[in-house]
């Protein structure tokens, strides 16, 4: 608790007008409407004009929301501490800045201890503002989790899945760990395996992979879709196809995949192109009524 003597005084600018005026009690009510009417000079006046002129400012600088949302929120906490100490000028009680400022140093301290979790997931929020990982809107892929970045702010981030399910997440844990970020660029690759039979035509299949490729509206041209043949599976060959998107969003990665997906499926069916079903062969042993039979099955 502040020293009594610290509250002591004339009531300021306003405290001595009151007291001209002959009215009684002048300081208490002139510090008491000294600090009100101080800081809400400082503080609306000020962050109007502050607040306008950062926003213009970053404007012209090109800043998205993931830029402007932090800085405005700084910006209004600045705001509110400057209009603190103007409030209590203006209200005759210029030592009590300085107690305050002795109390806060040693609450400081206290608090940093007992709040190190917070501390840390605060100064990862820095980090994801100047690091930029991710944007809000983006989609993003985490320890087994995804969904689209919904608010970035200096404790969490908030992530909204793809089952509309609304992940608070500490800032601390998507700075710690690998973030997946499919979207960051203005394109992505996707890769999809196709396994056709040991005696279906390989070229027959590339080829209808490259032409549906090229045939889909949401598929690049400039860089070319591509084929490899990847893998001599057990029961199938794996042609992996490999096509590119444009400005890339979780709903057009999933659209245009199913789409191509299909799409060559029915060419295949069309062509007589088998994508064969795994089969596996189980031998072994069986003893029944003293006598052994060899058992063999194929799935």
């Amino acid at each position: 608790m502040l020293p009594l003597q610290l509250l002591q005084g004339d009531g300021g600018p306003v405290g001595q007008f009151l007291a001209n005026q002959g009215i009684p009690y002048s300081g208490a009510l002139g510090a008491i409407l000294g600090f009100v009417l101080g800081f809400a000079v400082v503080y609306v006046v000020g962050k109007a004009v502050v607040s306008s002129v950062l926003s213009r400012w970053l404007d012209r600088r090109g800043a998205d929301e993931h830029a402007k949302k932090p800085l405005m929120k700084i910006t209004s906490l600045v705001m509110a501490f400057i209009a603190l100490a103007a409030g209590f000028r203006f209200a005759g009680f210029p030592s009590i800045l300085q107690s305050l400022a002795t109390i806060g140093a040693a609450a400081t301290l206290a608090i940093g201890f007992a709040m190190q979790d917070v501390i840390a997931n605060f100064v990862a929020g820095i980090f994801i503002f100047t690091d930029r990982p991710f944007r809000i809107n983006d989609w993003i892929e985490w320890d087994g989790n995804s969904g689209v970045v919904e608010d970035i702010s200096f404790r969490v981030t908030r992530v909204r899945t793809f089952d509309n399910e609304l992940l608070t997440v500490p800032n601390s844990q998507l700075t710690d760990g690998v973030i997946k970020n499919p979207v960051a660029k203005d394109k992505l690759r996707l890769q999809v395996p196709f396994g056709i039979g040991y005696d279906d035509d390989i070229n027959l299949a590339t080829d209808i992979i490259l032409e549906e490729a090229r045939a889909h509206e949401g598929v690049m041209s400039d860089p070319e879709p591509s084929v490899r043949l990847t893998e001599l599976g057990d029961s199938s060959v794996v042609l992996k196809s490999r096509i590119w998107i444009s400005q890339p969003s979780r709903a057009d990665f999933v659209k245009t995949r199913g789409e191509y997906v299909t799409a060559v499926k029915e060419r295949f069916d069309a062509e007589g192109i088998d994508i064969p079903y795994p089969n596996r062969t189980l031998s072994g042993e069986l003893t029944v009524a003293g006598m052994d039979h060899v058992v063999q099955s194929n799935d």
